[in-house]
């Protein structure tokens, strides 16, 4: 496999697991004393490749809304009375480029827990399992092909998530 398209499958990679954690992060945004436990499900979207958050929603046991700051193994999940961190595994899942169309589509999944909370969020854990998926159209270079090193021309990912959580 080329080294570009390898860039390109490994920026897909980190992009599908910054996601799951920014979902798995705003179950606790809501949270609300005394200690409730549930499943929470979370739904993740972007519409750029290069932004440096993501937006988030949760529902379940709790609804919010909120913002993730993704890392390389632990995103920073951020709602406006607290926050959390989400670690979360490497995604499983080989994304594919067409040659011919520049398509870029990948469905991975991974794993996350939830620890660390402030605020609201004091004393939050969870776990659970996300699947990102990945639609976007590379660039193109000069001479026609389809560019791993630019940025893609268009980028949409969503992220669900679910698993337990305990506040």
């Amino acid at each position: 496999m080329p080294r570009t398209h390898k860039r390109l499958l490994a920026a897909c990679g980190a992009a599908a697991t910054a996601a799951a954690i920014a979902l798995a992060g705003v179950t606790a945004a809501s949270a609300a004393s005394p200690a409730v436990s549930g499943t929470e499900h979370f739904q993740f979207m972007t519409t750029s490749p290069t932004s440096s958050n993501a937006s988030i929603i949760a529902t379940g046991v709790f609804t919010a809304g909120g913002v993730d700051h993704p890392g390389r193994t632990t995103d920073t999940l951020v709602f406006p009375t607290g926050s959390f961190k989400v670690a979360h595994s490497k995604p499983t899942g080989t994304p594919t480029l067409n040659p011919k169309t520049c398509l870029v589509t990948a469905t991975q999944t991974g794993t996350y827990t939830i620890s660390g909370g402030t605020g609201a969020y004091s004393g939050i854990s969870g776990h659970g399992t996300y699947q990102a998926t990945i639609l976007a159209v590379a660039a193109r270079t000069a001479q026609g092909t389809c560019s791993t090193t630019l940025a893609p021309a268009a980028w949409q990912q969503i992220i669900k998530a679910s698993g337990q959580v305990h506040l």
